[in-house]
């Protein structure tokens, strides 16, 4: 008998779109492939008739599309956020090929949030915006014209993610989850970062006028690491005791 992968947990988030087109051909490129969770951050126009003209068969993806003002607004119940990039950034994060990327959104995705994010067509991502991601992933292409369309570069990867569905059914291997408790999310490692980043300034050792990238250097620290609930609790009760501590003794 054969194991059924559900996609439902995996979420597209395209961030700040010009063109509504892109938003439709995105949503019938996830249709194609299985996928149903579509987010919208700032879209520049939308609701529009474009979007449903290149939508085709996939209005019921535009009818249930999530519009979100911010990037961690869209993902802050997420357990794994995968940001696309064309470019190596200042600070090095770690990335993954599309197979990859694929692969860990499926597995991840059969019991947590996750999502994969798309930037704006011109100019992707901000580096504030990747940096939210705990990887990044690039597709590789001709190098003297490598720049993706975004509703192409939404179909390669879909489509890698539908791959991995259909492998993973025909082998009937069942996915093992790799962790003994959920993994934090999003907004539960934001809520600790902002926790920490209190007691480093508390501490004199971060300086906000100064920052000298430690906060994304720390960041970049957690998100390879892949916290999970019990650990941001724990690390949450370390900087609490600790702030007591120095407040005691001033």
């Amino acid at each position: 008998m054969h194991m059924t992968y559900q996609l439902d947990n995996i979420r597209l988030v395209l961030v700040n779109t010009s063109h509504p087109g892109n938003i439709g051909a995105t949503a019938r490129a996830m249709k194609n492939m299985g996928l149903s969770q579509l987010y919208l951050v700032s879209p520049k126009d939308y609701p529009s008739g474009v979007a449903v003209g290149r939508a085709s068969s996939a209005l019921d993806i535009l009818d249930t599309a999530v519009v979100c003002e911010n990037l961690t607004e869209a993902i802050a119940d997420c357990s794994l956020v995968i940001g696309t990039s064309a470019r190596s950034r200042r600070i090095p994060w770690p990335v993954l090929e599309p197979d990859e990327c694929a692969h860990q959104l499926v597995v991840e995705g059969q019991n947590q949030q996750v999502a994969l994010v798309f930037g704006r067509e011109d100019r992707g991502l901000s580096n504030e915006e990747l940096q939210l991601c705990h990887y990044h992933v690039q597709i590789p292409a001709n190098p003297e014209y490598s720049s993706l369309n975004l509703a192409a570069a939404a179909m390669v990867l879909c489509h890698e993610i539908y791959r991995v569905k259909y492998r993973q059914e025909q082998s009937g291997e069942q996915v093992e989850q790799p962790w003994d408790k959920e993994m934090a999310t999003v907004a539960e490692v934001e809520r600790y970062l902002a926790h920490l980043e209190e007691l480093l300034i508390q501490i004199d050792f971060h300086d906000p006028e100064n920052p000298r990238h430690l906060m994304p250097r720390l960041r970049r620290l957690y998100s390879r690491v892949r916290l999970d609930k019990m650990e941001i609790n724990i690390l949450h009760g370390i900087v609490t005791e600790s702030r007591k501590m120095l407040e005691k003794n001033k």
